[in-house]
């Protein structure tokens, strides 16, 4: 099987050298039901997140409000330490 990645294409930032893949992962529904509280499955949420970073994803829409500071936290959590790119 192949796995196509970076389908969206990539940009990079205005005056500055980092490159953006246009298609990102939006972060809300890392939160509980109706985007409230922790999800059920912490460590499912934390999977997703990886496996989206393996894929090549790196933008990831969040804010404070998922949750809330519940998506902030599961990302923590998923990718850190943060690699370099």
């Amino acid at each position: 099987m192949t796995v196509q990645t970076n389908l969206g294409g990539s940009f990079t930032l205005p005056n500055t050298s980092i490159t953006l893949q246009r298609l990102g992962y939006g972060a809300m529904q890392l939160a509980g039901s109706e985007v409230w509280g922790p999800p059920r499955d912490v460590d499912a949420a934390i999977a997703v997140l990886g496996e989206a970073v393996a894929l090549g994803i790196n933008h990831i829409d969040t804010s404070d409000f998922y949750g809330p500071h519940i998506t902030n936290q599961i990302i923590r959590q998923a990718l850190h330490p943060y690699p370099d790119r």
